[in-house]
């Protein structure tokens, strides 16, 4: 077996430990999602804390761990006879990021089905946790309909399983635990509010802590049981106090002071919903416990709301969690200035109450009003830092119908070979630019690439899927992955007579066997080729161009899609981003794109096709769909006797037509004079042309437009 390494040896990470301490403290602040970088020791911390938690009592050999003490009615294995229970450590199961929805809610024992003809139900991993935590490493990965599941047994502290002609419901109350690698990808809203405390995790910078953590994991690796038998005072001492603070928890009281305190901050912060108030309320009544007091002071609700507000305020699309610890102050002192002279009579809190007692506001060892704990316990429960407050990207509005600078688009109204533009650092419209703020995003119309995939689940283009609404059935390809039970047995029920059926039983064979297919919706790879030059480069139509391509990210992070982002302007294109499942990642390229140069656009489209070649061999399954971002003008220098740039930018617009590669050509093109540039370009990808305006989920012209590719040559001409 192997040995779990002691979580009083983690070095520093004193937010982690302190929320993973809490939720041991209390279940019902509901688990942490723990963010960070790579290599932070968050799954350590994580599988750590499990041993800590103590034994629970359970019905003995109930397979859904109910509680002998109060045993759970619908319980697929009771009704459970009185006195049987018995103690067990309780459980950590881990939830990977590839698992089947079988295996998590469970299913029909197809087995015991088919040979004995009796109804038997498989538990999985909800069954498994009940009572234990849930770990889910990389949550974030994790496909949409396994979360759908997880939101719907967080919410009712049940599972509910109806299919293949099953229908049981067992309780599925856990501890939720996930860590994700922010660049990797946010969390969809939904998740993100069910988990009780967000923390962020970084790697220290510090050198002699960085060594400690060296020296103590290198002595674990060299000797695990060794290692943890030299830690074993110090996690019984901490097994210990958490008893201790278990046992103290139904004895603090929560106040009408510390109430109003916590709904202050919550309204200051605009979170969403009551969720937050009543988490920060449970976590408040934690911390009070861990500091052994039956009191909750001001010091406590500004520690659980360091925890449990983060993700939870009301933020622009791809800003990071954080908190204001500045603007928590200020609403807390202007809550303690608001508040009338307290009676002289001190009531029930007594002489230490939080306005009178040494750790309260005005204590100057503890101007922050932070909590007091013993620094020499290795428990790491002090206050976690805050993330830092993310910067709010410039939001301009402006359209693409702005004509502020009209004289740079008429300089060029008069044709496409690049007269009206200067070389790069040479003045006029050569010269580079600073990047500009985008304009507020809106909500887009979906753009779907044509046809039937067989991609990774996700939201945007139909897809031949493991999971979604059931079109038919077929003979399995392989591994048999979703049996099709209807389709099974009337494939094998013409057969039992002259195979000699007597039992209850159904004979099926192999060759009965049928797999259920199911379409669904994939998540693709959306490609953005943006002209960055300085045809493009007037502050109110970059603004919106920007507006328009973070709407289109936003999009993409709703509905699972990897993205990746290609700049041409200059002399050449760059990949400005590879793709990947960070729309966040794209977001921040995009802010901080400067424009300005020539427009090889040609460089451009190829630059796209040799991602889109290197993805297809990557990942064959996942299919493109190609947004290029433009006014269609080509202007680069000239080579002699050569195409001139518009001949090659139209070369490699037809070299991507012929990979048969979905494409949008968003017409950035403004002003009195136009010259229907990206139109032409669109017909040589043979993709659908849109301008900004069209975009718009709510605008008319949306509402008749499509993707065309060269499947469908007739709409493409």
């Amino acid at each position: 077996m192997t040995t779990t390494y002691p979580f009083s040896a983690i070095v520093g990470m004193d937010g982690l430990r302190l929320a993973l301490l809490l939720n041991a403290v209390s279940p019902a602040v509901g688990g942490v999602l723990v963010r960070g970088e790579k290599g932070t020791a968050k799954s350590t911390a994580v599988r750590a804390i499990a041993a800590l938690l103590p034994a629970v009592d359970v019905v003995a050999g109930c397979r859904f761990s109910c509680d002998p003490a109060a045993p759970d009615p619908s319980c697929p294995d009771g009704p459970h006879e009185p006195d049987t229970g018995e103690a067990r450590p309780a459980r950590m199961v881990e939830l990977p990021v590839g698992a089947s929805e079988d295996r998590l809610v469970g299913a029909l024992d197809i087995e015991r089905a088919l040979s004995d003809g009796v109804k038997a139900f498989e538990p999985g991993l909800l069954a498994d946790a009940h009572r234990g935590v849930l770990y889910v490493d990389e949550v974030n990965l994790l496909h949409d309909h396994l979360i759908d599941l997880l939101l719907d047994a967080a919410a009712m502290g049940a599972s509910y399983v109806e299919r293949e002609g099953v229908s049981v419901r067992h309780a599925a109350r856990f501890l939720l635990v996930g860590t994700m690698n922010p660049e990797e990808g946010e969390l969809r809203p939904q998740l993100l509010d069910r988990f009780g405390l967000t923390v962020e995790v970084a790697a220290s910078r510090d050198t002699d802590e960085r060594v400690e953590v060296v020296r103590r994991r290198l002595a674990y690796d060299e000797d695990p049981e060794g290692f943890a038998a030299r830690w074993a005072a110090d996690e019984a001492a901490l097994r210990e106090r958490i008893a201790a603070a278990r046992a103290l928890l139904p004895r603090v009281g929560l106040g009408d002071r510390a109430l109003r305190q916590i709904a202050a901050v919550c309204a200051g912060f605009e979170v969403d919903g009551m969720r937050a108030d009543i988490v920060t309320a449970r976590t408040a009544t934690a911390l009070a416990a861990w500091a052994d007091r039956t009191d909750v002071r001001t010091e406590d609700v500004r520690g659980a709301a360091l925890l449990s507000l983060p993700h939870r305020r009301r933020r622009a699309p791809f800003d990071a969690p954080g908190l204001d610890e500045d603007k928590l102050d200020e609403i807390l002192r202007q809550f303690e200035e608001d508040e009338p002279e307290p009676d002289p009579d001190p009531g029930p809190e007594g002489p230490d109450s939080p306005d009178d007692g040494p750790d309260g506001p005005g204590d100057p060892e503890n101007p922050r009003g932070g909590p007091q704990e013993d620094a020499g316990d290795g428990t790491g429960e002090q206050t976690p830092p805050a993330a830092p407050e993310p910067s709010v990207p410039d939001q301009r509005t402006g359209g693409e119908h702005e004509t502020a600078d009209r004289e740079t688009d008429s300089a060029r109204a008069d044709g496409d070979d690049g007269a009206g533009e200067a070389d790069e650092g040479t003045g006029g419209t050569g010269r580079e630019r600073a990047a500009v703020g985008a304009a507020e995003p809106f909500r887009t119309r979906r753009l779907d690439v044509p046809g039937l995939g067989e991609g990774a689940a996700g939201r945007r283009s139909r897809a031949r899927s493991a999971h979604g609404r059931t079109t038919g059935a077929r003979r399995p390809r392989g591994t048999l992955s979703a049996l099709h039970l209807t389709a099974t047995v009337r494939a094998a029920a013409p057969h039992q007579r002259a195979r000699g059926r007597r039992g209850p039983g159904l004979l099926v064979r192999r060759d009965d066997l049928r797999e259920a297919v199911r379409e669904g919706r994939e998540g693709n790879l959306v490609l953005f080729v943006v002209d960055a030059s300085g045809s493009m480069a007037a502050r109110t139509r970059m603004s919106a161009i920007k507006g328009a391509v973070l709407s289109l990210l936003l999009d993409a992070y709703q509905r699972r899609d990897k993205v990746g982002l290609i700049t041409f302007r200059g002399a050449d294109a760059e990949l400005a981003l590879p793709p990947t499942s960070s729309v966040d990642a794209a977001a921040v390229r995009l802010e901080r794109l400067p424009t300005g140069g020539r427009t090889p656009l040609a460089a451009g489209l190829l630059k796209a096709r040799e991602v889109l070649r290197v993805e297809r061999l990557r990942d064959p399954s996942r299919r493109p769909l190609l947004v290029v971002v433009t006014d269609g003008r080509a202007t680069e220098a000239k080579r002699a006797g050569g195409p001139t740039p518009v001949e090659r930018a139209g070369r490699a617009a037809r070299m991507l037509a012929g990979d048969r590669v979905a494409s949008v050509v968003v017409d950035c093109e403004s002003g009195p004079v136009r010259l229907g540039l990206a139109g032409a370009l669109a017909r040589e990808l043979r993709a659908t042309p849109v301008t900004l305006d069209e975009l718009r989920a709510d605008s008319v012209t949306a509402l008749v437009r499509d993707v065309r590719t060269v499947s469908n040559p007739r709409r493409a001409a």
